[in-house]
Formats: structure tokens, sequence, C-alpha cells
């Protein structure tokens, strides 16, 4: 009997219930800065702890190296390139936002009886009357910031007790960062100490109510952490040996391990999947500040791989059997796959996503073969910078990036000008996944037809994409940032509560 079938079928036996689904994303966290990932320092026991009781990915990406486009992919199976989701990201005033004809993750579970709940950073729009924030994506429940944390006038806000603050001046001239409940403003500016403690509340209430009616959940909580500013509350600040990453770093580690805390409580933990990744790569040009990308070549805003590799955790205890895989995989099938083991319908679009649940569940193959990498300002012209095909990886443009802008290799650099490549750069990521040596298509006259198949790929693919309007390219509006007295004057300094 497939063994899919067979976990099922014992899992039921024992409850009544739909599996909940809880997903983690975490924020410029790099393929190396996790303990269970290679680091010496980290202090992350819980993320090690679901990794040595999962199945820890080492192939796993995200579909833009910068976070609104990654949001909207990983929540809709899409590349965002078909959202509109580009170019670069969303800000307070962007009259733009996730489309709501979009299908989310927590759109597809109402249906069957869902409770949903998104807690932290959203990053995919606001727009008028808070039209795009996640209540009206198909989210029960909102709790964070609806946009990254940096853009705000950082400087006034304390990121480390007992008074230490927030290192840089970020985006001067915009509103203080809110903190909102459901739609409306809840605190302006937020207060960084305290924010994840309310999370972890807000997220165990969640859990509790849900067990208690005995409704299957959907959690999805994307972190604002390990973004710059760094930012640690009482519990973690100065508890790493990393500075102010790494305390960061452990903090989100510790609301991960309250959340398993309430999972044993509620006695719901062996009926969630914990899906665990990140939105892009580490943010280089921040030196210590900014996160590790492992061996991979360059960080967050490049197509190398230490901007879209990112590590990726699956969780469900006695149903995923611990190991490592090294198949490809994306956080674009964790809808198809959330799906499946739910019983919900598809949505009737293209979608790029694939099943990961044999993958999972089996440690089998996974249906993925190719994966795309599209640059932070994707255009029909360029289209797709890369694209992986089972072990290789060809580059038909390289570029560096001003958030990888650190370091000795140059090819990361923002001086590293946009370059394309005919015939492309190929690597092979399992030989070399520090992207240093180009096969020579002279030497190996059987690259050729390895070349062949890639094109062929990339014509059929890109024959396939249909652009959506671009959301960012919607422009802004300064009337649009969120202020907890609408009427105040002179803005935005005035928008505090």
């Amino acid at each position: 009997m497939d063994f899919f079938f067979l976990s099922v079928i014992l899992f039921t036996s024992c409850s009544a219930l739909q599996p909940n689904f809880i997903v983690i994303f975490a924020d410029d966290l790099g393929f190396g800065d996790l303990g269970c990932y290679g680091h010496p320092t980290s202090l992350t026991p819980n993320i090690d702890r679901l990794a040595a009781n999962g199945l820890r990915f080492t192939d796993f990406y995200t579909t833009c190296p910068v976070c609104s486009p990654s949001r909207a992919s990983l929540l809709t199976g899409r590349y965002q390139t078909r959202s509109g989701i580009y170019p670069g990201v969303l800000y307070p005033g962007s009259r733009g936002g996730l489309p709501l004809n979009e299908t989310t993750i927590a759109e597809l579970l109402k249906p069957l009886g869902y409770a949903t709940a998104a807690v932290g950073k959203w990053h995919l729009g606001i727009g008028p009357d808070g039209m795009y924030l996640p209540t009206h994506q198909g989210f029960d429940q909102y709790l964070g910031i609806p946009y990254s944390h940096d853009m705000g006038p950082c400087w006034n806000l304390t990121c480390f007790p007992p008074d230490v603050k927030c290192f840089g001046l970020c985006d001067v001239g915009t509103v203080a960062v809110p903190l909102m409940h459901q739609d409306v403003i809840k605190k302006q500016p937020v207060n960084f100490l305290d924010l994840e403690r309310s999370y972890s509340e807000f997220m165990s209430d969640f859990i509790y109510t849900s067990a208690m009616k005995t409704q299957p959940f959907f959690l999805y909580y994307p972190s604002h952490h390990t973004h710059y500013p760094q930012y640690a509350g009482p519990r973690a600040a100065g508890a790493s040996l990393r500075g102010p990453f790494g305390d960061a770093l452990f903090e989100f580690d510790s609301t991960v391990g309250h959340i398993l805390d309430t999972l044993e409580k509620t006695g719901t933990i062996n009926n969630t999947l914990i899906f665990l990744t990140a939105d892009n790569g580490p943010e280089l040009m921040r030196m210590s500040r900014g996160g590790n990308a492992g061996p991979l070549k360059c960080g967050k805003g490049t197509t190398y791989e230490g901007g879209m590799r990112e590590p990726a955790i699956a969780f469900w205890p006695g149903v995923i059997t611990p190991g490592v895989t090294h198949e490809l995989a994306s956080t674009l099938d964790i809808l198809p796959t959330i799906a499946r083991l739910s019983g919900a319908s598809l949505p009737k679009v293209q979608l790029d996503g694939v099943d990961m649940t044999e993958l999972m569940l089996e440690h089998g193959k996974s249906k993925r073969s190719t994966m795309m990498f599209y640059p932070t300002d994707p255009s029909e012209k360029y289209s797709m910078f890369a694209l992986r095909l089972d072990k290789y990886k060809a580059h038909f443009y390289t570029r560096g990036s001003t958030h990888s802008g650190t370091g000795p290799d140059q090819d990361c650099q923002f001086i590293s000008v946009l370059k394309a490549h005919d015939p492309p750069l190929i690597f092979d990521l399992e030989s070399d996944p520090s992207e240093n040596y180009p096969l020579s298509l002279d030497n190996d006259p059987a690259l050729h037809s390895l070349l062949d198949r890639i094109l062929e790929v990339k014509a059929r693919f890109e024959a396939s994409m249909v652009f959506g309007e671009s959301q960012v390219g919607k422009g802004s509006d300064p009337g649009l940032q969120p202020c907890c007295t609408p009427l105040c004057q002179p803005k935005p300094s005035c928008c505090q509560c």
C-alpha cells in the first residue's frame, strides 16, 4: 500500500480532525545561519529539534531574492511575475498589493472549515482602506507589522534593552512603524522589546481556541527576524555569541519553541505539519549583522545560490520520518502540498508549485526538476536570469546587488553590473554549490546536449509565462501610509498613539 495513504489511514484512525498547518517564514535568513545547517555559534535549539525530528532540505528555493515577491509566491504557489508583485518590494504608501483575485493558502482552506491566522510581517500591501491586508486575503485574524519593520524612522525606536536604539536610520520621512490587529492600528510606533511576546501569546491563544473547538487551523508566522535592524527583548538580548544578529535569531527560535510547547499542551502536535523556511538570503551589506550564506555564493538581491537557496524543514511527528533530502523543492510547492493533505481543491489558475507529499512522507523523488531564478526587477525583455535543471544551473544574466555589497567577491557587489552570458554560465551544483567553476562547453562536448535541454525548458516555460500587472508599478501615495490619528498634522511625525 502507498505509504502516504497508509499514513493517512493510521492518522485518521486516531483522530477525526483534519491536519493543522503552520508555516514559519524567517526574514533574510541565510543558508548557513542555523545550527542545524552548520553554524558553530548560532543558538537555535528549537529549530534544531525540528530538523533532528523532521525532514531537512538541502536544495530548497524561494522565488526571489527580496521579500514581497517571495511572500506572494509562497502564499499563492505562483511566481511573482504572474501576480504582479514586482519590481522590488511594496512600501507603506504603495497603491498596489497582492491582487484579491489571487488565491492564498488561507483562502484554499477556508471552505474546509479551517481557522486561519497570520502573525508578523505581511508585506503584501495595505492599499486604500486596508484592502490588501491579511483579513481580506483569507485570514480570520491578523496581528503584525504590515510591511518591513525597517520601513520607518528606526532611530527613535529601542531595539535592545534597556534603551539601545536601533542601528541605522532606516526610512526617515515615513510614519512610525505600526502594530496592527486585524485592520486597526493597535500601537504606533511598535514596541520592539515586547513584540515577540505579543506574537507568541497571540499564536498560543489562536491554537488553544482552535483546539477547544476541535477546529483545524492554519497559522502563518512570517517573522521579522532576522531582518535588519535586529531587535530582541529582555529574555534574548545578550544570550547568544553572535551579537545583535544572534540575539534576534535566538528570539526567533524561542518563539518557535513557544509554538511547539503550545502544540504539545493542546495535544495537537501529532496532528500538525510545521514547515519552516525563509524569504531570501542574508543581507551581506550589513556584515556581521546581516547573516551567513554558508558555502553559497553572494546573498540577498542576487540570483546566485546565496540569494535564493534557503534552509527548510518539514516536521510532523509520527508522519514524517526524520532525515535529510537533497531533492529539489521550493516555496511554490507549499500550497499544492497543503491542498493534497487537507483535501482542498486547487485554484483554477496556472500554478508553478508541485505536490511534495511523497517527497516528505516517503523521502521519495521530487516532482520538481526545474527552478527559475528571477531578479528583483523582472521584465519580459530579460525574463529569468538563471534556470536550474536537475543538478545543473545556467546563468543567462548575472548582476551584483547593494544588499550583498560587502566581502571580497566582486560578483556580489553593486559595482558588478548586468552581464549577459551567451552561452550561459553552467554550474554543477552538486560538486560546486559555491558557483565558482563554470563548466566548459569546449572541453566537454556532452554539455552541448545539456545546454539544448536547458534552452528547451527555458523556451517552454517562457511561453507559459504571462506577466501580471505590476503592483509596485502603481506607485505610492503618502496619504496611504497607515496612521493611527489620520487627521493629525503634520504627518508623518504626528502618527503616534
